[in-house]
């Protein structure tokens, strides 16, 4: 009755159309009710039509209500997804006419003609309106804007307080929380060379923004792990809470070290305007990347306690170090040579292949309580003879 009563009006029509979508909660369903109806006689065509477009708005509505318990940016995507049907509604209703007429015309039958237009308006829809995706982001962006609260990545998110009296799920918030510190100092890191590329002065201050995260989640994971029982703890766990210690300190110290390597680039290359040689550049990149591989061994090392990936991380250490050195020697060559951008950059060139060293070590280190477990270190890395302290003996 409620159908047989419309009369193609464009505004009750999509209204009745995104109710009953709403109250199917599919526009599918209203799309082949719809068209059931179109063959039966009691609507018309031109009511059909509007009725489909009624569904795909009511589908906007669905999606941000299936969405209310989220965080802003997954509302953003439907907010804005329902912006894009409603302006592909008020678009369609004025060419109704000659689409109608052009749908007929490929193909007459009326339950599949519904069809077919529902398919077309998002087709035409996507294909049209996918060039508008910047300024609808915005938009929605600015009517959904982040809850600062939420926002705020120092913010730990994993250290539940009520955890605390059962160790085994404490240890393991306080590994998600190190994890993000890990993740921050991986954005850190990779800040820092697009600012040594671009010399970006507003790209290294968020830079050393980011180390003020990295310091608040340290201190929140360290008080969190300090009001654990350590009697409660057994001798495994006792070992996972100093493995989650000694690597957030070294994750803390590794946000320090690119703090000060942001600082020298600001004052002795950003603000100068100076540029590192080809060669140069191209030295950093490549510590750069095995620095990147490096952590991101690193954190799955921490997670999993792999021995083998443990031993990786060692070696990788060592091709480090060595690759360090041989890069200081061709640096040093290059100044030989007169090298101009070599000469302006010289310190600072040496000072960050020697902090991303630094880095390195601070990384692998989370390996040596796994390689100790397992009795695969060795006592010192002196020579037998150095250690016993018969070196100046055997000199003479």
């Amino acid at each position: 009755m409620i159908f047989g009563s419309l009369s193609g009006d464009p505004l009750l029509d999509l209204l009745i159309g995104a109710l009953f979508t709403l109250l199917a909660w599919s526009s599918l369903a209203v799309v082949l009710l719809t068209a059931a109806f179109v063959a039966s006689g009691l609507i018309g065509l031109q009511v059909a039509l509007l009725l489909v477009l009624g569904a795909n708005l009511g589908s906007g509505v669905l999606a941000l209500l299936a969405t209310t318990g989220a965080g802003p940016a997954g509302r953003r995507v439907t907010l804005g997804n329902l912006f894009f049907k409603l302006i592909g509604c008020m678009l369609t209703i004025p060419l109704l006419g000659p689409i109608e007429g052009v749908l007929a015309w490929l193909d007459p039958d009326p339950q599949r003609l519904v069809v077919n237009f529902h398919t077309a308006f998002n087709l035409l829809l996507a294909a049209t309106l996918i060039f508008f995706t910047s300024p609808v982001a915005r938009l929605a962006s600015r009517l959904l804007p982040d809850d600062p609260q939420k926002a705020d990545a120092a913010h730990a998110r994993n250290l539940d307080p009520a955890a605390l009296e059962t160790p085994a799920l404490a240890l393991a918030n306080a590994t998600r929380e190190a994890l993000r510190i890990g993740d921050v100092v991986e954005q850190m890191l990779g800040g820092v060379l697009d600012a040594v590329r671009n010399n970006d002065g507003k790209l290294a201050r968020e830079v050393k923004r980011m180390d003020d995260v990295v310091d608040d989640l340290y201190t929140s994971i360290k008080l969190y792990l300090t009001q654990i029982s350590r009697e409660a703890l057994d001798e495994r766990e006792s070992r996972r809470w100093a493995e989650i210690m000694s690597f957030t300190i070294n994750l803390e110290h590794v946000g320090d070290i690119v703090e000060h390597i942001v600082d020298d680039l600001e004052e002795k290359k950003i603000s100068q305007g100076r540029s590192f040689s080809g060669a140069g550049m191209k030295e950093i990149e490549e510590l750069h990347a095995r620095l990147m591989a490096t952590l991101r061994l690193a954190l799955n090392v921490f997670l999993n306690g792999d021995l083998r990936s443990a031993q990786m991380l060692i070696a990788q250490k060592a091709e480090f170090r060595d690759l360090e050195r041989a890069y200081a020697g061709t640096h040093l060559d290059r100044l030989a040579w007169q090298t101009p951008e070599s000469i302006e950059t010289s310190s600072l060139h040496l000072d960050i292949i020697n902090d991303f060293k630094r880095i390195n070590s601070h990384i692998c280190s989370v390996a040596y309580p796994i390689l100790e477990q397992a009795g695969a270190l060795q006592p010192t890395r002196l020579r037998e003879e150095f250690a016993n302290g018969d070196a100046k003996q055997k000199h003479a």
